[in-house]
């Protein structure tokens, strides 16, 4: 085994001072160059801290004593949030969360000898239980069904009653769910041994309707007294307007299975964006906070320049919501999506919402229909792109400048995928004309979303 030349040794105790924050909200330290992270610490603040681990290029410590604090310490925060990675940033102001999502991406930038401007984040208030979606295990602790989170990284189970991130109603419901589970003596889902039966709850709730949404996601295809169970679930909670069932049977950390039964009410809820009607099944990929997505929609829109006669293209358009936000102001609006439910969804959306006459909607990949709405002639004034984390191909970047579009717009929802692609755009003839906006779509988390403008070099 090779010898590890670092300046510390494990379990050594040391004075460090905290020079910044990891994109993992972790504090920097360095001791003769060599960083050190150590987890709930900020920047300007000095600690004694024990070394925990080290590797060639960097170590971990952990927090014995504070010797000076940050002023942008939020003091006493729910250790629990940060320890199962719910709320990493608790412990920082949200002025400075705001300011740390901003240098996040200007650090990224000034890596790649970038020199983009960034604005400051566009924030929320108040910057809690904005989640209109909960996907919350269920376990068996000391003999009870509980709902919680596991402790980052590892397996050890947390129980929880008030989530802080989630639609305080959805902590409600959740609670209402898990005690009716309950009193019929449903066992929870054992990982270690794969058996027990509930494994997950997944409640929805509409920002503007109000409806919510309960799934019961079971390792089991039958579970006892399901339709006892839907039915306490609406008597308790009259809001309540869908109970499913969904299976999922395989040993996995995906939360959905295939198959999902509906126990009382209807299949979907419905929620509005920007005053568009949209239907959300249990599987349905759907912004989680409506109040940001809505000033994330609006900013994109705003910057594509759009003025009712361009035509857009819309590259992952899952089920139409910013599509059909650009319909509202576009010629003409394609969108394209690998997901076959979701272009469905997405067809039905335009016809709820009357702009079905302006849209056009395609199963597949982007880079197959760039190329054939290319042979049928049509021309994009503007792209629209809101890739995975994962951001864009080489040949999506490359399919897409080849249309030659007026503008690009693009919505990033991970700032280091961002900075490799802005790369790829720049060597295919588009710059970056305006400042990048950071939204902080999730408060309280390292998550970072952005719009950024592309247009073609003259």
């Amino acid at each position: 085994m090779a010898k590890i030349n670092a300046p510390v040794r494990n379990k050594e105790e040391l004075e460090v001072e905290i020079i910044d924050l990891s994109y993992q909200a972790m504090g920097v330290a360095k001791v003769d160059n060599y960083p050190l992270f150590i987890a709930d610490t900020l920047p300007g603040e000095k600690v004694m801290v024990k070394v925990t681990k080290t590797t060639k290029n960097f170590g971990y410590a952990r927090v014995l004593a504070y010797l000076k604090k940050s002023p942008d310490r939020v003091e006493n925060p729910k250790q629990k949030y940060m320890q199962t990675g719910i709320a990493p940033l608790g412990h920082l102001k949200y002025e400075a969360q705001l300011q740390f999502k901003q240098k996040l991406i200007q650090d990224l930038l000034k890596k790649a000898h970038l020199d983009l401007s960034v604005d400051q984040t566009l924030g929320m208030e108040p910057p809690y239980g904005y989640r209109n979606k909960a996907q919350v295990p269920v376990r068996q602790v000391r003999g009870q069904l509980e709902i919680g989170f596991f402790k980052q990284n590892s397996h050890d189970f947390l129980p929880l009653e008030n989530f802080m991130i989630q639609d305080k109603r959805i902590d409600e419901v959740l609670l209402a769910v898990r005690d009716i589970l309950r009193f019929y003596r449903t066992p929870a889902y054992n990982e270690e041994h794969h058996n027990g039966v509930i494994r997950h709850i997944l409640v929805r709730r509409g920002y503007y309707s109000k409806e919510v949404m309960v799934v019961l996601v079971t390792r089991t295809k039958d579970l006892r007294q399901a339709k006892e169970i839907a039915q306490k679930i609406q008597e308790q909670c009259p809001d309540v307007v869908s109970v499913l069932h969904n299976i999922n049977d395989k040993k996995t950390n995906v939360i959905l299975g295939q198959e999902t039964r509906l126990l009382a009410g209807k299949e979907t809820i419905t929620d509005t964006l920007n005053g568009l009607s949209f239907e959300i099944g249990a599987q349905s990929f759907y912004q989680v906070n409506p109040v940001q997505t809505e000033k994330l929609y609006n900013e994109a829109i705003k910057r594509a320049g759009l003025t009712g006669n361009e035509t857009v293209i819309d590259a992952y358009c899952g089920i139409g919501t910013i599509s059909l936000n650009m319909a509202k102001h576009a010629k003409k609006v394609y969108g394209v999506e690998i997901v076959p439910q979701a272009i469905k969804d997405a067809k039905e959306n335009a016809k709820r919402n009357y702009l079905a006459h302006n849209t056009e909607f395609e199963v597949g990949d982007a880079e197959s229909w760039m190329a054939k709405w290319q042979a049928q002639g049509i021309k994009p004034d503007v792209i629209m792109v809101d890739p995975p984390r994962k951001g864009l191909t080489e040949s999506l970047i490359e399919s897409a400048t080849q249309m030659a579009p007026r503008k690009i717009v693009y919505i990033s929802c991970n700032p280091a995928t961002l900075v490799r692609d802005l790369q790829q755009f720049k060597d295919c003839g588009y710059e970056v004309t305006q400042p990048i906006l950071p939204v902080d779509q999730f408060p309280q988390t390292t998550h970072v979303e952005s719009v950024t403008v592309l247009e073609r070099k003259k």
